[in-house]
């Protein structure tokens, strides 16, 4: 056989070997196993971020690293062309083994003289993915056949992702989420082109190329120096003076804020990524402010405060402050003092006065008692242990007076107060004979969770509603609880206070803020709420241990607080919309009643037409003074001397709770005689009511009003009608007034500022 038949032989034999070897290579592939692409213990960072996307905690993987999930797209075209052009220029081409850099590997190896690593993008993640040895000749075949089984199955897509989720970046650093947040302090499609190819080549030597460690910082710097050089000439990176020179300065380390609010959304959702409603900016002011104020008073022993900020109308927690320092053991920092049930003193007592106005006991300027008071054999006191005598509803709850508050509650229709807070959200396990009027004052554990609940409730729509602290969680809302009118009147009442006092010169800095305060029996706790515009702010302070304290009195301790964050806040205000069935009308200001024609002085005052009781004032009475004997006289007999004053009547009751409040009232001159009535003046004439008409039968519902209207006598310039002695309105004399009657039998009177009045009976029908 001649030469050229055997090598025409040979050259047809080793056509014939290539064939059946990329045969058998070709069964090889198709039958290698398909793995999955991370491990299955490969444990995920949790992160937890503000409403507006900055990450506020980041907790370490259950081997102690910091490992975010990330997903292609996401991830800065500028650092996928980096790593590429670092790790593997060719990562689109090959089937997972390069084969030229590996025979260039291979004889570099033989020859003793190195020409680079054979290792592609692909056998990268084989290593991370298997956590292979790979520096001997064997690790590097088993590397080789991993990575032709993850070619096999999955895309290059897929691959770059897991290499950007599984590269070590420095230290327990992992992944380049983690990298671009924890060494650029930003989400990593948000990279410069700088930082990106700086970032590409800490994976190469993680050991040593640490961004946290400022000696590691000059090699990472040469060796991104190394990579822009290997650039195009005409690339605008290159061309960049100051690109290789740039140097990775971690900005800060992880973040771990608001440990409270992120441990408690944390606990109740097993996400790795939780978008929340919490605003950083308004919390690190809360935390801000309290460790200021602790800062000053841990001096007179009040070391720990905690707070809540919620955005009412939506329920939405903004700011979330458990304790004064969560790090520090010596005061419990890490108990979450906003989930503690505690007495929270006087606080509750706006719920009471708006319950009490909603069913018709009071208006904003009814005259309540403060004076010495017995229910049973429970005999509760003020806080100074004194009394101011007669006030007007909305003095007794701005100074937070405890008498009128008790008096309130035990007037209460129906469920009362425990009713109320059950339905609240309140968790009250006793019923109400347990707690009995002391409810009012304190008398059960509430958390500031819970109250901040159901002050939200008073700022926006009565309702109980869960606090929401992700958005988009769902929002079941319960019956109203309060109505508008009253919920409009309370936070008016709750409104001011800056006239009161030196105690309460703190509330000039948020004149229009509707707020109280509470402190607890024992001087345990001290509380504040506010209600600005449509947010709401609650403030704790004291102790977790519970021991009382002198100094913790609300209006000195936590009120302050409460006002100096909300001026540090800025929060928007917002002008409270008068609503529909709330009216202003004028009253006199010593009986809180309409104005007669004595009362010297006007105010104004809210009332719920048919449902606040208002009554013509019988406090201002006009007598003759015999000016000879300064006695007084039962009608002007003609004498010579005589003149007219104007002299406040009160009961005797409640002249001896002037008395004793040291609230000196001008006496009534004696009577001339031993006469000691002012009967015997001339009454005049009632007014006659003219509309409606006695004895007729009219309709509710009906589309047009009732129109009231009377015949006055002369003088006389307004009237003011009553429905079953509930206040309906004012007009003047000559004009009607409009009215919505219900299905009943009425009893309609008007009443003149004379104080003369007269009344009919009418049948209402339902339509």
């Amino acid at each position: 056989m001649s030469i050229r038949q055997k090598l025409k032989r040979w050259r047809r034999r080793t056509a014939w070997f290539f064939v059946v070897l990329l045969a058998l290579a070709a069964v090889g592939w198709s039958l290698l196993p398909r793995a999955e692409l991370y491990p299955d213990d490969l444990g995920w960072s949790r992160v937890v971020r503000d409403r507006h996307g900055t990450v506020i905690h980041l907790s370490q993987a259950s081997d102690g690293r910091y490992r975010l999930r990330s997903r292609l797209e996401e991830i800065s075209p500028s650092l996928v062309r980096a790593t590429l052009l670092k790790e593997d220029r060719y990562f689109r081409r090959h089937p997972g083994v390069n084969p030229v850099a590996a025979g260039r590997a291979a004889w570099g190896t033989a020859t003793g003289d190195p020409v680079g690593g054979a290792s592609t993008l692909t056998m990268q993640v084989a290593r991370l993915r298997w956590k292979l040895e790979t520096r001997d000749v064997g690790g590097k075949l088993v590397q080789m056949f991993r990575a032709l089984q993850l070619e096999r199955h999955y895309s290059k897509d897929e691959i770059l992702e897991a290499y950007f989720n599984l590269a070590p970046y420095g230290g327990n650093v992992e992944g380049a989420a983690t990298a671009a947040l924890l060494w650029c302090g930003r989400s990593p499609d948000q990279l410069t082109e700088r930082e990106a190819f700086a970032l590409s080549v800490i994976p190469q030597s993680p050991a040593t190329r640490h961004p946290g460690n400022a000696d590691d910082r000059p090699r990472i710097a040469a060796a991104q120096a190394r990579l822009i050089a290997s650039l195009d000439q005409d690339d605008p990176l290159r061309r960049d003076p100051l690109a290789a020179a740039f140097t990775l300065v971690p900005p800060s380390p992880p973040p771990h804020q608001a440990p409270h609010f992120c441990r408690r959304v944390m606990r109740g959702h097993p996400a790795a990524a939780l978008d929340t409603t919490l605003d950083l900016r308004l919390q690190k002011i809360v935390e801000e402010v309290i460790r200021a104020r602790l800062d000053r008073s841990a001096e007179v022993g009040i070391v720990n405060a905690c707070a809540v900020l919620l955005h009412a109308p939506s329920r939405e927690v903004l700011a979330y402050v458990g304790s004064g320092d969560y790090h520090d053991r010596s005061i419990c920092g890490m108990v979450d003092g906003l989930r503690a049930r505690r007495s929270p003193g006087s606080a509750l007592k706006p719920f009471a006065y708006g319950l009490a106005l909603e069913q018709g006991l009071i208006h904003p300027r009814s005259l309540l008692v403060d004076g010495p008071l017995t229910f049973a054999d429970y005999n509760p006191e003020n806080f100074e242990r004194e009394f101011l005598g007669p006030v007007s509803a909305r003095e007794a709850l701005l100074r937070s007076r405890n008498i009128p508050a008790v008096d309130l509650a035990r007037r209460l229709a129906g469920d009362g107060l425990h009713g109320f807070l059950r339905r609240g959200g309140v968790s009250l396990p006793e019923p109400a004979s347990h707690y009995g009027l002391s409810l009012v004052l304190g008398g059960a554990g509430v958390s500031p969770l819970e109250l901040a609940g159901l002050y939200a409730g008073l700022a926006d729509d009565g309702r109980r509603r869960p606090l929401v602290f992700q958005p988009g969680e769902p929002e079941p809302a319960g019956p109203v609880l309060l109505d508008k009118a009253s919920r409009f009147l309370t936070l008016d009442l709750m409104t001011g206070g800056k006239d009161l006092g030196k105690d309460y010169e703190f509330s000039a800095a948020a004149p229009s803020v509707a707020w109280k305060t509470g402190t607890s029996h024992g001087f345990r706790d001290a509380w504040a709420v506010g209600i600005q515009g449509d947010h709401l702010l609650v403030v704790w302070m004291g102790n977790f241990s519970g021991r009382g304290n002198p100094a913790l009195v609300a209006r000195r301790s936590a009120a302050p607080l409460l006002f100096e964050l909300l001026t540090r806040l800025g929060l928007p205000d917002r002008h409270r919309e008068v609503p529909p069935g709330v009216r202003l009308t004028e009253v006199c200001p010593q009986s809180g009643c309409l104005p007669g024609a004595h009362c010297p002085h006007r105010a104004t005052s809210w009332f719920i037409p048919g449902v606040s009781p208002i009554r013509p004032c019988e406090l201002h009475r006009a007598i003759w003074i015999d000016g000879a004997s300064g006695l007084r006289l039962a009608r002007d007999d003609g004498r010579a001397g005589l003149r007219r004053e104007v002299h406040e009547f009160w009961p005797p009751d409640l002249l001896e709770l002037f008395r004793k409040a040291g609230v000196p009232r001008r006496a009534i001159p004696a009577p001339e005689n031993g006469i000691a009535s002012t009967e015997g003046l001339d009454a005049g004439d009632a007014p006659g009511i003219l509309s409606p008409l006695a004895g007729r039968i009219y309709h509710s519902g009906a589309t047009e009003e009732v129109p009231l209207q009377a015949k006055a006598a002369a003088g006389v310039d307004r009237l003011y009608w009553f429905c079953d002695d509930s206040f309906l309105g004012s007009s003047s004399a000559v004009e009607s007034l409009g009215w919505q009657p219900a299905a009943g039998t009425r009893t309609l009177r008007v009443v003149d500022d004379h104080g003369r009045g007269s009344a009919i009976s009418i049948t209402i029908l339902p339509r």
